[in-house]
């Protein structure tokens, strides 16, 4: 992989677009076979492979941007190399999307911040002047939007439910809350391509987010805590413990049996 052009902001940038994407698919598979409901198992895992889907649109942009300067074929690099062959400091993803899955209301709540946010950024880079770049926040969105809808959903149902599920489900809001904060703290990267509007999309996020925890019956002051600059340096490839583990299990095959094919 060609180090000058890894250290582009925009390589850093798709990165970390990829790996948010591949590293939350990742961990909602994990439930494929052992949700609580066998419609919303599969309602999961079809989220799971749209985001496995998505992270290999931007894995694909990264391979062509990397192998353009490349003189042998040797030396070229693809979408799978860029998935399996990376070590935890060189993904980019968010904190957000590496936590464990905890409960199924952790899990709901997950997916919830991250498709809210997406569905913001990705309404932003439907006007990116690049063309691929375009192209991929255009098919997302369709997907996505169904995200932000089951996830929303799901907040409701279980915030203005039992007292178990409400408990359940306020425990998980407050547990990522302090994750957040990273959402909106830009990296080096992101600053550098002003390819969108950081405080605008921060804005139209805590509105969203708000008027679906009021639904659920949840006062939770989430733009307090998007506020305060807390838990940190996933954008920057400085991860929590659990990625080892995701990575260990994720790129298995691959590092174990080098350009296996099916």
């Amino acid at each position: 992989m060609p180090a000058t052009k890894n250290t582009t902001p925009l390589i850093k940038w798709l990165f970390y677009m990829a790996d948010s994407n591949l590293i939350l698919s990742q961990r909602n598979s994990e439930w494929c076979g052992h949700g609580p409901v066998l419609e919303q198992d599969i309602a999961l895992t079809n989220m799971a492979l749209d985001q496995l889907g998505q992270a290999r649109a931007y894995y694909q942009y990264i391979a062509h941007l990397l192998n353009q300067d490349v003189q042998s074929p040797e030396q070229y690099t693809n979408e799978d190399e860029l998935a399996f062959l990376r070590d935890n400091r060189a993904f980019h993803n968010l904190l957000l999307c590496e936590l464990p899955n905890g409960d199924w209301a952790q899990t709901i709540a997950k997916l919830f911040f991250f498709s809210h946010y997406q569905y913001q950024l990705l309404n932003m880079l439907t006007q990116h002047e690049d063309d691929t770049i375009r192209a991929i926040a255009i098919k997302s969105l369709k997907e996505v939007t169904y995200h932000v809808r089951w996830s929303s959903e799901w907040v409701i149902r279980l915030g203005d439910g039992t007292e178990e599920s409400k408990t359940r489900m306020n425990n998980a809001i407050h547990y990522l809350l302090p994750y957040l904060s990273e959402l909106f703290n830009p990296a080096d990267y992101e600053l550098s391509l002003k390819a969108y509007d950081i405080e605008s999309l921060k804005e139209k996020y805590i509105a969203a987010i708000e008027d679906v925890l009021e639904k659920a019956e949840l006062p939770i002051p989430v733009s307090f805590h998007i506020n305060l600059i807390q838990q940190k340096g996933g954008k920057q490839g400085l991860h929590t413990e659990h990625i080892g583990f995701i990575l260990a299990e994720m790129q298995y095959m691959q590092r174990t049996y080098p350009n296996m094919e099916w």
